[in-house]
């Protein structure tokens, strides 16, 4: 007794290739062989790769965000009160009081006046008009160059290290108010000219830091500078 097509030596039918197409070679019945793309059950969604976001279907990856690290601060690194100098917490120190200020102001004038006057005074006293001694008018005249002399390095201690020998004293310095640098003796020495301004009216730009939201006299204002602790 045979079964099926009797020229078949085995008596078996052949058996029909499943719906879809064979699978690939070693794949299982019913899944796809290697080299398909792997399909995610339904209801799951697929996952993205790491850090990027969630992407619904027809949108393009998008980069992953990263924080962004704080922008350096310098002296200024950069208005009072905004973001940039000059600013709590963006790198100026706190701006010098009206009375440092004056400390420093009258220090700085000690150191100029008093050995000028103290010269002038000795070479008066040991002058003799009756018999014409230059030894006074000598002292008086080292006195006037030493006045001279220290005026000046002053200045340049200002413009090279924002302090006088007064600033140094009382712990406050004189800055540029757009970056914090150093004045140079060239701009110091404007400065110096500039205080004429405060003594007009009055002297009442001297005053002006006392209220002032920047604490600047008339002269720093017009050189653009700020003085402050530290």
């Amino acid at each position: 007794m045979s079964f099926g097509d009797p020229n078949n030596p085995y008596g078996q039918q052949p058996q029909q290739p499943p719906q879809g197409g064979q699978p690939g070679y070693g794949a299982p019945q019913g899944q796809p062989g290697y080299g398909y793309p792997q399909q995610a059950p339904q209801g799951i969604p697929q996952q993205q790769g790491y850090g990027y976001p969630q992407q619904q279907p027809g949108q393009y990856p998008q980069a992953p965000q990263y924080p962004q690290a704080p922008p350096a601060q310098g002296y200024g690194q950069p208005g009072y009160g905004t973001p940039g100098y000059g600013g709590p917490g963006y790198g100026m120190p706190e701006l010098a009081h009206w009375g440092l200020r004056f400390g420093a102001t009258l220090l700085d004038g000690l150191i100029v006046v008093v050995p000028y006057y103290l010269l002038a005074g000795i070479g008066l006293a040991m002058s003799d008009p009756s018999t014409g001694s230059g030894v006074g008018g000598v002292l008086a005249l080292i006195g006037l160059l030493y006045a001279f002399g220290m005026g000046l390095y002053q200045i340049y201690l200002e413009g090279k290290t924002g302090q006088t020998f007064g600033k140094k004293i009382v712990k406050i310095r004189v800055l540029k108010e757009a970056d914090g640098s150093t004045l140079g003796f060239g701009m110091a020495f404007v400065r110096r000219l500039a205080h004429i301004l405060d003594s007009l009216a009055c002297y009442i730009g001297w005053l002006w830091p006392i209220w002032d939201s920047k604490k600047q006299t008339f002269a720093d204002k017009v050189c653009s500078t700020v003085v402050v602790r530290g």
